[in-house]
Formats: C-alpha cells, structure tokens, sequence
C-alpha cells in the first residue's frame, strides 16, 4: 500500500458562477451552430434584465385603433366686418376745377405736371392739420411753378399767414387780390402792413378795400384792422369813432360774429385809451354773448370785475296752458 503521507494535495476546483455557465452553455450552443468568433461573443453578452413583459402595465391591454384626422377649417374674416369696425381712410383730393387750374397753367411734361398737383394737394392737407410751415414749404414749391393761379396763391399766403411770416403773406394774398378782384383777404394783408409797421401802408389798403365794394363781415375786419392800427399810433380817438361808426357801440339782444369782434376790439381800444369803465362794459358784452370767446374773461377779471350773468327774461304761461280750477 502507497503512503500518501507527505504528498501535497492541489487547490480545489473552483465552482463556476451561474453567469459563467450561461456563457459555457452559449457558446457551445454558437460553435454548434458554426456562428463565428464575433458573433459567440455577442450572444454571450446578451442578457435581458428588465421586467418581464407579463408583468408591466400596459400587458393584455389592447390599444385603441387610431382616430380618423379631421381637417379643421377655421372662419375667415370677411371683409364688410372689418371695413365696419375700421373705416378706410379715403385718400385727400384738390377739388377738380384747382386741379384743372394747375394742369392747364403748368408749363412742362406730364410727369411734372402731376407732380404739381401732388405736392399741391399735400400742402392743401397740411394746412387742413394745422402743419402750416410744411403747407406753406410745399405751397410756395407749387406757386413759383403757376403764379398765375388764384387757389394756389390763396393757400400759399393763408399758410404763410398763419406761421406769421408776414411779408410772405402779405405777396400772396394780395397777388390773390389781383388775380380775382376778390377783398376777402385784403384785411389779412392790412394786418401783415401793420405787424411790419407799414401803417401807411395800411391805410392805402383800407382805401382799397373800401372802393371795391367788400360784404359786411371783410368791411367789419377791415375796420377792426384800421381801428388798431391808429391805436398802435396812439390815434385813439380817430380808432374809436371808426369802430361806433361801424355799429361797435350798438347793444344787441343776439349779435353777429362781427359785431362780437367789433366789441371786442373797441373795448381793447377802450382800455389802452385808459377808459376802463367802457372796456368793461364792451367785455361784459362780449362774455355773455360767447364766454369763450378770446381772453374777454380774463381782460374782465384784470379790469376788475367779475364776468356778468346773462340776463333771462322770466317766462310766462300762456293763457291756453294755465289749469283752470
């Protein structure tokens, strides 16, 4: 019998991991199969290690079919609805016999020809919204190209006017006089001489104003004009016989716009003539017939009184209406 005493035993046989034995069993399995190194290898290294597809929630539910596309089709806005709530602003336009003017009086080609009427047409609203320096840019633009024309001249020298370039206006609104015969304007021309202190000037267009026969309200401004310039010269008692004599002084239950202004100017007249009684009463006139008119109220206030009540006549019943007991 063989000692065994004193031999050395080896290590024990490792056991394999489940793991291990999976791959032995794989890659028998693949070389079997005659599957390549590649392919062994990524047999091995497959594994599911989720949750059993039995188990997870949506298992045995069956999904719903798909819902048939519609098409959406949203309302379109129709165009009487919105031209109700906002209107289309209607393009400015000179009347036709002004731009017939123009067309006919320019001197050029028929692309200049309706340039002039553009740019007129601009200046005419310009001065409508009250941008006089660009109506007066834009008319001036047009009047150098027809002078000829009385619409142009008579925008021109109103815009100018109102910008208070006076001599400017003073040219256009008297070429306007020339063209038509018409004193409309000439009280602004007087006023245009009397703010550059021409003041003979001013009478001669007085003159002229008076011979060519003007309505009632242009003699009244004319007169206005007239009466203030002699009080610029300190001739107030040839202004204030001017303006009674134009019915400055008359008493009326239901007054003009003119004879407003005539009251208006004579109490002016009155008050730098150092006669401030009768400026009162001419400024108390003017605040009960238009309280809003000019500085009346403040003139009123500074002379010292306070601004009147209008004087109401009492009304009385008829007869016919009274109850009879």
């Amino acid at each position: 019998m063989r000692s065994t005493r004193g031999a050395t035993r080896g290590p024990a046989p490792r056991r394999l991991t489940p793991e291990e034995i999976e791959r032995q069993k794989i890659d028998t399995h693949s070389r079997a199969k005659g599957w390549g190194g590649v392919a062994r290898k990524g047999a091995a290294n497959i594994k599911s290690t989720g949750q059993a597809m039995e188990v997870t929630p949506s298992a045995g539910v069956t999904p719903d079919p798909l819902s048939k596309w519609v098409e959406e089709v949203r309302p379109t806005k129709s165009a009487t609805n919105g031209a109700s709530k906002v209107k289309a602003k209607a393009p400015y336009a000179l009347p036709g016999d002004v731009a017939s003017d123009v067309r006919k009086a320019f001197i050029g080609t028929a692309y200049m020809r309706e340039k002039m009427v553009m740019t007129l047409t601009r200046a005419a609203e310009a001065y409508d919204r009250k941008r006089f320096e660009e109506a007066l840019r834009l008319g001036r633009n047009v009047a150098d190209a027809v002078p000829g024309v009385a619409p142009v001249r008579e925008l021109t020298g109103l815009a100018a006017y109102r910008a208070e370039r006076w001599s400017m206006a003073k040219i256009h609104l008297r070429a306007h006089f020339v063209i038509t015969g018409d004193p409309e304007h000439l009280p602004l021309v007087m006023d245009c001489e009397r703010a550059n202190h021409r003041y003979r000037a001013v009478e001669k267009s007085f003159a002229e104003l008076e011979e060519s026969e003007p309505s009632a309200e242009v003699l009244a401004e004319g007169r206005i004009v007239m009466a203030s310039t002699l009080a610029d010269q300190q001739r107030y008692d040839e202004a204030i016989a001017l303006l009674v004599k134009a019915g400055g002084a008359k008493q009326l239950r239901n007054p003009s716009y003119r004879h407003v202004r005539l009251w208006y100017a004579l109490g002016d007249i009155f008050d730098r003539a150092g006669d401030p009684t009768s400026a009162r009463e001419l400024f108390a006139r003017v605040v009960i017939a238009e309280p809003d008119a000019y500085d009346a109220q403040d003139r009123l206030s500074e002379l010292g009184s306070s601004a009147p009540r209008k004087n109401r006549k009492r009304r009385v019943t008829p007869v016919s209406k009274k109850k009879l007991d």
